[in-house]
């Protein structure tokens, strides 16, 4: 008999509009969260309404229009938890607006877990949602829609939490975006791997052809295509380069509207509302990390923290890689996913897959809250599993956060985690200085190449033949960019200049 402040999942629901269907409507990010949060209520086997009420907590996951200080395109809420809880007849005592980050999802089913274990929340309704099919759709019409809402009450609003992804120095040298953030992490994995270029992107594509396959088969994807490992790996018209190593194909899809619900309560409240047990599902491990940032790392192209993350949320719940069935790892480009398999020794064809849902680049990547939905797949694929477990990992910022939880119907009570401890070690591991003003000799770490920019452009992270200090820099340089885009130009020798507007390398 587990505690009665066990937390345990009762409800999960999912929602996907496709923009070329006949009932497209173009819904607000609100709706579309509001439409997930009613299928978890459904889901949980009882009177919704009934549900609805007794929710004390809601949390949203930050979506991408208020993810950022201009204001959205088309309006939107003031509160933009409390727009959702009012749709579905909720009137919860706390409100809360987590940070960016695909972590978010993860992280909040952790922390209202823990909350819900000691005692400050009994039953708590977690979403989140992102509209940029909308905002594309309504861009070039004259008839846009006003989402702006007037909600007020409490809010706790965490804002954005740039802080330790990325800052003025790197917006400066062109690091705007995820794909050529993560561009830069991919080339500095190949470099250490010593693959070609071709032999690279031919890997990246064996492990995300299988991801595309299970899109196509899940309702909720907004993608439904499987695609074949040459048709991801070859560069066409339609597979065009967005940022190097990356064709379309292969980076996160943001141009959706989704949304997605999670519905946590604690044992005594699922009794008491006489939601049926087996609904229930279980969080036996968990873990929340931080990486450092980006230039410090000792390997651009690893992630010690989000490999740490998967070792403690197994920790937690007692069990070996080997016992999970399930994962969903966040795959908005394949180097997340590679990162945890060369840390975990998880191959990445493994037969038990490393998708639930599909992935970003075909399920969909709903802003922040896409885990929210791997979340959702896992309780599900569980229900149908009974005693066996599912892992999902989910990261944040470039490849800056990682949250793990491990699921299960199995019956457990809450246990904590070790992540604060496990952060200060990540913390405290050696680091590279970095020469933000660089000047003279030095050679190429990494990089990558803007494609998605009306003229290319190549970014640089480099070493200082001085003093192995690191450094970024852009190029337009005509014999780098060529070399950039058509050759292999990890280690070649370069050199540096700063000026007003940043960092500026030539090929020597």
């Amino acid at each position: 008999m587990v505690d009665q402040r066990t937390p345990v999942i009762v409800g999960v629901g999912q929602f996907t509009e496709h923009i070329g269907a006949s009932d497209y409507r173009g819904m607000s990010s609100v709706e579309l969260a509001a439409e997930g949060a009613r299928a978890a209520l459904r889901d949980c086997g009882v009177d919704a309404g009934i549900v609805a009420r007794a929710i004390d907590t809601v949390a949203g996951v930050r979506q991408f229009e208020i993810s950022k200080p201009t204001p959205p395109p088309f309006g939107a809420s003031d509160n933009y938890p409390r727009s959702v809880a009012r749709r579905i007849g909720a009137e919860p005592a706390r409100a809360v607006l987590e940070v960016i980050g695909g972590q978010g999802p993860q992280h909040l089913v952790t922390e209202f877990a823990g909350s819900i274990a000691a005692g400050r929340s009994d039953v708590v309704l977690l979403f989140g949602s992102d509209a940029v099919s909308t905002e594309r759709f309504y861009a070039k019409r004259d008839d846009k829609p006003d989402f702006t809402e007037i909600v007020g009450g409490q809010l706790e609003d965490r804002g954005f939490g740039y802080d330790g992804i990325f800052d003025e120095y790197t917006i400066a040298h062109g690091l705007i975006g995820a794909p050529v953030q993560y561009g830069l992490l991919e080339n500095a994995r190949r470099a250490r791997l010593g693959l070609s270029v071709d032999a690279y992107r031919q890997s990246m594509a064996e492990l995300f052809a299988p991801f595309s396959k299970v899109a196509a088969k899940n309702p909720f994807s907004s993608s439904p295509v499987e695609r074949s490992v040459d048709e991801l790996a070859a560069v066409t018209d339609r597979n065009r380069m967005i940022c190097d190593p990356y064709p379309r194909f292969m980076v996160a899809r943001d141009q959706v509207n989704q949304g997605a619900a999670v519905l946590l309560m604690s044992v005594e409240s699922a009794r008491r509302l006489d939601v049926p047990e087996e609904k229930w599902v279980y969080l036996h491990g968990h873990a929340d990390m931080k990486e450092q940032k980006l230039l410090e790392r000792a390997d651009v192209g690893a992630s010690p923290a989000s490999v740490a993350a998967v070792g403690e949320a197994l920790r937690v719940a007692g069990i070996g890689l080997d016992e999970v069935a399930a994962f969903d790892l966040y795959s908005c480009f394949p180097f997340p996913v590679f990162n945890i398999c060369d840390g975990t020794g998880l191959a990445t064809d493994d037969e038990r897959g490393l998708t639930l849902t599909g992935g970003l680049p075909f399920f969909g990547g709903p802003g922040n809250n896409y885990s929210m939905h791997a979340i959702a797949e896992a309780v599900n694929e569980m229900r149908d599993k009974p005693g066996q477990y599912a892992l999902v990992g989910a990261n944040g910022g470039i490849a800056s956060k990682y949250s793990v939880g491990i699921y299960s119907t199995e019956p457990t009570d809450w246990v904590a985690d070790n992540s604060a401890a496990l952060c200060d070690e990540i913390a405290a591991l050696p680091k590279v200085s970095v020469t933000e003003k660089a000047d003279g000799a030095a050679t190429v770490e990494t990089y990558t190449v803007r494609y998605d920019w009306q003229v290319p452009m190549g970014i640089v992270i480099g070493r200082m033949a001085s003093d192995g200090s690191r450094f970024l820099a852009t190029t337009k340089d005509e014999a780098l960019l060529g070399l950039l885009c058509h050759g292999d130009p990890l280690g070649a020798s370069i050199v540096v200049r700063s000026g007003e507007k940043g960092n500026r390398a030539a090929l020597i």
